[in-house]
């Protein structure tokens, strides 16, 4: 072989790894989530610790329906909100409002020692297309999904539509 078939099979044969190590690497960090789950627990500052509370569902009127709770975050860590599932839509996303806009958002945060307060008239969980409308007594399951933390089951009760937790007693 001529010197620069030899590099040429070199450097071939270099780039070839370095794509494997990649991929192998991409499929470790996107399969397995107990890797994810180890590397925060041992991370500085802690790992998160939620718990969520005050969770409802005014009673919707047309396909569309809002979702209100707080997640408190009793953990040394923080954390991010990133998506919730639920089998009353596959259309669910989660919005911020500002200046009496709602805008969809890709995650909320949720600091160490500190609290995510999903609420009427500011940041809360947005159900389209809901699939069968849900009545005031009945509960809808939802699972939250978080950047560090495993997925939270939640049951938000469904309440009359003006229902706000602010001026109940």
């Amino acid at each position: 072989m001529n010197r620069r078939a030899v590099l040429t099979l070199t450097v071939s044969l270099a780039a070839g790894l370095a794509l494997a190590g990649c991929s192998a690497e991409s499929s470790a960090s996107t399969s397995d989530s107990g890797s994810a789950a180890s590397a925060a627990s041992t991370a500085p500052g802690g790992i998160p610790k939620l718990q969520v509370t005050g969770a409802f569902m005014p009673q919707p009127v047309g396909d569309l329906a809002a979702g209100f709770l707080v997640v408190t975050n009793k953990g040394g860590g923080a954390d991010r909100l990133t998506s919730v599932t639920s089998d009353i839509s596959d259309n669910i996303s989660i919005h911020k409002t500002e200046n009496q806009r709602m805008e969809e958002v890709t995650s909320f945060p949720v600091p160490a020692g500190g609290t995510l307060d999903l609420e009427r008239g500011g940041n809360h969980i947005m159900f389209m297309s809901i699939k069968k409308q849900p009545k005031k007594g009945q509960t809808i399951d939802v699972e939250l999904h978080f950047e560090k933390s495993g997925p939270v089951k939640v049951e938000l009760p469904v309440k009359e539509t003006n229902y706000n937790p602010a001026t109940q007693q």
